[in-house]
């Protein structure tokens, strides 16, 4: 592909940009053989000189001396790079065909159904935990046990991991949906059923399913985000399905003390209430479930962007399970990036879980703003988490957004660890706030920057891994700054938290961005590609011209 003249009609292959005075060829092949094929996947287009094929490089050829008429940009992009009717492809060189992308108006209903029922599978993780003193005394158990409703999410997700990540790579987006909303449904309903004082194995029943149900729905969010939106907004996409979680969380900080209100001395009207608030979570999540089932589909019938054109076109026996995850822990940047994001993610897994035990040892008797700090963390999150989508969208420099959302997620956590105790319980929301921010905002750009430097691998799978390392080191951190703080004090555990953020930064400086399904999308389809120098110069134009001639003739 060379960059000619105006007067020479230059055209473009579908997706592949002009280089500036660059001729691109394969790497190791003869500056006559202009054509690359995908690093990972079958042709989606060639490069050809002036975009044309070669049973017409004699003619060009030929035509090359005669004055031509240059097309406009529009009939450029009418006869050259668009299909003549709906489903046909674009003739590239040799009869390959560039696959016709197109964007589809279900993805904002798929991606809507799918945020709903995160949200509510978010929800009733947290709804307990939030009351804890209000189910202790309903069932007569100790606060262990309803920390427990909350933990097994954690736990749960772990194990389940693989088993789920290969049902999405090997059954669909589909059936993983289906099976995310049906057993969050399924474990609504059987809390609706442990409405009494002795039935506490009931409701942890139910927890436990709606836990196995979130191991289907925590890794979706950039495989829905890959399959259905096209290059501009799929970072956004994720975002937006990871704020359907956040979302969730924070109702779950809200709603719960508001319909279950503390009536220990009337048990009747606290299991009403209970009753109500369980019932309302199941109808809602049958609702979603319905929804999931009539709307929620497979794919769009055109691939939105050429790097799903591309995966799609693979044969689906090429794939191999424990071939993916052997390449992803071969991946070097991958493995860098899933400690760095489990070490953030943990660190605010751990901030969130002890933020009340931080608060009340500063300010006694602040339980209600000990939640709406909680709130402000996961409120000010999810402007992050759609903030850091937009711009990834906008740049596409995921390793530079990683990197400096990571130290101002550092900065934040020392900020927050040496102003807690300033008797200020407004700079404490400030802080909060900032955090939340940072550190949740980070989340889908760790999403997306694994999918870049991973593709073409599943993007379920990296999600999930990355989702399965934050689990692992939530645990791990909770466990230490709860110990540190219980004996030292909030400042110790939260240092403890700042040492590791530090060593995360240094890690995430060492990837490296190698942005795979990004080159698709702008047709650098090839890492072999090499740059050859091509005179633009007036004096050289016809030597120029006559170089090209004569490497069009030696090719046919």
């Amino acid at each position: 592909m060379a960059k000619l003249d105006d007067e020479k009609g230059a055209a473009v292959a579908p997706g592949h940009p002009p280089a500036n005075g660059y001729l691109l060829v394969p790497g190791g092949e003869p500056p006559g053989k202009l054509s690359a094929e995908p690093q990972n996947g079958p042709k989606a287009g060639c490069l050809t000189l002036n975009g044309v094929s070669r049973d017409s490089l004699e003619a060009a050829a030929e035509s090359l001396g005669r004055p031509q008429t240059p097309l406009a940009p529009e009939e450029e992009t009418q006869t050259r790079l668009l299909p003549t009717g709906p489903g046909e492809e674009t003739p590239g060189a040799e009869g390959s065909r560039v696959p016709q992308t197109a964007l589809s108006a279900r993805r904002f209903v798929v991606l809507l159904i799918f945020s709903l029922y995160s949200l509510v599978n978010a929800f009733q993780w947290i709804q307990y935990s939030i009351i804890s003193n209000v189910f202790e005394g309903f069932y007569g158990v100790s606060s262990l046990h309803i920390d427990w409703l909350s933990m097994v999410y954690m736990l749960a997700y772990v194990p389940l991991i693989f088993p789920a990540t290969w049902l999405l790579d090997t059954r669909g987006l589909r059936l993983t949906a289906l099976l995310g909303s049906g057993l969050n449904c399924l474990g609504a309903w059987i809390k609706c059923a442990s409405v009494q004082q002795h039935l506490f194995w009931v409701t942890m029943l139910g927890q436990c399913l709606c836990s196995v149900a979130q191991v289907f729905i925590l890794g979706l969010p950039s495989r829905i985000a890959s399959v259905w939106f096209g290059p501009k907004e799929v970072s956004t996409a994720c975002a937006t399905a990871v704020l359907g979680n956040q979302l969730g969380t924070a109702v779950g900080f809200l709603l719960p003390p508001v319909l279950v209100p503390n009536t220990q001395n009337n048990t009747d009207l606290l299991a009403c209430n209970i009753s109500t608030m369980f019932y309302g979570t199941a109808s809602i999540a049958t609702f979603l479930c319905l929804l999931t089932v009539i709307a929620f589909k497979e794919k769009p019938q055109y691939p939105p962007s050429q790097a799903q054109a591309v995966l799609q076109k693979s044969p689906p026996a090429e794939y191999s399970y424990k071939k993916s995850i052997r390449n992803l822990f071969k991946n070097i940047p991958f493995v860098l990036l899933l400690i760095t994001y489990g070490i953030i993610t943990g660190a605010f897994y751990s901030v969130s879980t002890l933020l009340n035990q931080m608060i009340l040892t500063y300010y006694k008797g602040e339980e209600i703003n000990a939640g709406r700090i909680g709130l402000t963390l996961v409120v000010a999150g999810m402007v992050g988490s759609i903030l850091c989508g937009l711009w990834l969208d906008h740049t596409k420099t995921y390793k530079q957004t990683t990197l400096t959302v990571y130290i101002l997620s550092f900065f934040g956590m020392v900020i927050f660890t040496f102003t807690l105790d300033l008797g200020y319980i407004m700079v404490v929301f400030v802080t909060g706030g900032v955090l939340g921010f940072f550190m949740t905002g980070y989340l889908p750009v760790g999403f997306e920057f694994a999918v870049e430097i991973t593709y073409p691998e599943s993007e379920g799978t990296s999600s999930g891994l990355l989702n399965a390392a934050a689990q692992i080191f939530g645990i791990l951190f909770t466990l230490a700054q709860g110990k540190l703080t219980s004996d030292y004090g909030p400042r110790a555990g939260n240092i403890f938290l700042c040492i590791w953020m530090f060593l995360g930064i240094l890690l995430t400086a060492l990837i490296k961005s190698d942005l795979k399904r990004h080159n698709i999308n702008i047709g650098i389809a090839n890492g072999d590609i090499k740059a050859v120098p091509v005179e633009d110069s007036p004096t050289d134009q016809e030597s120029k011209t006559m170089m090209m001639s004569k490497q069009s003739e030696s090719a046919i």
